[in-house]
């Protein structure tokens, strides 16, 4: 992330830039390189697909007996490009602060989203244990915690710049390797953030959007809701665009997100996405083009009340429904062995031939 200022820059992250993805020109707007490679991201591997498809016939089972695992293989296949395998699964966690918990939408201090971050670096969060449980990476991306964007409610969350400039650090998040990336983030306030852009992208009401969040409730709920409609009313003459929105609506964590879902198509690395706030992220990238998130599944529908909303906006459909609100890419990461079961199932079972089992007798 070049030119970045203090305010941009993660302080506490181990990632390594092994790999460049070069996003920022010379010359132009900041935004200008992102909407290039939006308009002109690249499709599904054919050819995998074809042939995932052709093996996905011959193993030993009913056709279509495994349901959605056999969907699953086929879009490992075709965003991998490759045969359907998970072997380098990375959940990603970004963290960031929000200048619109000054108007007291969230009955926790902004300096929880700190601790948080020092408890997953300890291995004490719910995260850490199904990272473990599934055999799963785990980065975590302190997005400048020290300094908190604008207050959405009457001002800019972030410039054009700084906005480009974390979606470029962002898109570096799959710097060490990974073959299935799971996104999540950690953000006191975040659900304010995301139900601002949930309405600003789809209309409706602020209360259509807005949830409990962290346990938001009473007068604390009602200073929310009053925040999401402050925030879309204060910026309404700018909401065409949804580089535009992310950047006066969201975060460090919103651009950050939408970086690395984009820099995951360019690298041919499917994508979980997880809560409520990462598919508020992952929803702008599909408002500038329709066809942002194929190589993306959702990976549950959360407690939040507009979770489910959002995700049949996106025209997606969750992989588990377990009623969480916890974030932190906890659904996504379950989610992952799910998606590990999918790819183990279309690599190592036998075909017909191989076990020889008569087809016919098969199918009955």
């Amino acid at each position: 992330m070049r030119g970045a200022t203090k305010t941009d820059l993660p302080e506490n992250t181990s990632l390594r830039h092994e790999r460049k993805i070069d996003t920022m020109s010379v010359s132009g707007l900041p935004f200008d390189d992102f909407r290039v490679l939006l308009r002109d991201l690249p499709g599904p591997d054919t050819y995998a697909l074809v042939a995932a498809k052709e093996r996905n016939a011959q193993l030993t089972k009913p056709a279509g007996s495994l349901g959605r695992l056999e969907e699953i293989a086929m879009w490992l296949a075709a965003w991998s490009g490759r045969a359907p395998a998970v072997n380098r699964p990375l959940v990603a966690i970004f963290a960031g602060n929000h200048g619109v918990t000054r108007n007291g939408v969230t009955p926790y201090p902004s300096s929880v989203t700190q601790q948080m971050v020092e408890n997953f670096a300890a291995g004490g969060a719910a995260i850490n244990q199904i990272c473990v449980t599934h055999d799963l990476g785990l980065k975590i991306f302190d997005l400048a915690l020290d300094y908190p964007t604008g207050d959405i409610t009457c001002e800019a969350a972030l410039s054009e710049r700084d906005c480009a400039a974390t979606m470029a650090f962002g898109m570096e998040a799959i710097a060490g390797g990974t073959d299935l990336l799971c996104i999540g983030e950690m953000g006191i306030g975040n659900t304010t953030i995301a139900a601002a852009i949930n309405l600003a992208l789809y209309g409706g009401t602020a209360e259509e959007w807005t949830g409990p969040g962290t346990g938001s409730q009473g007068d604390v709920m009602e200073r929310k809701i009053a925040a999401v409609k402050a925030a879309v009313e204060f910026h309404k003459d700018h909401l065409s665009d949804p580089l535009e929105i992310m950047r006066r609506l969201g975060g460090r964590e919103i651009a950050a997100m939408a970086g690395a879902i984009l820099a995951a198509r360019v690298e041919k690395i499917p994508v979980l996405i997880d809560g409520y706030v990462a598919t508020a992220a992952a929803a702008l990238l599909k408002a500038a083009n329709p066809a942002a998130l194929d190589h993306c599944l959702i990976g549950h529908v959360s407690g939040e009340p507009g979770h489910m909303a959002a995700v049949e906006r996106l025209g997606k459909t969750p992989l588990l429904a377990l009623g969480m609100r916890l974030g932190e890419g906890t659904g996504a990461a379950l989610a992952a062995g799910i998606v590990k079961a999918a790819a183990a199932c279309h690599s190592g079972m036998a075909t017909f031939a191989q076990a020889g089992v008569d087809t016919g007798a098969a199918h009955h």
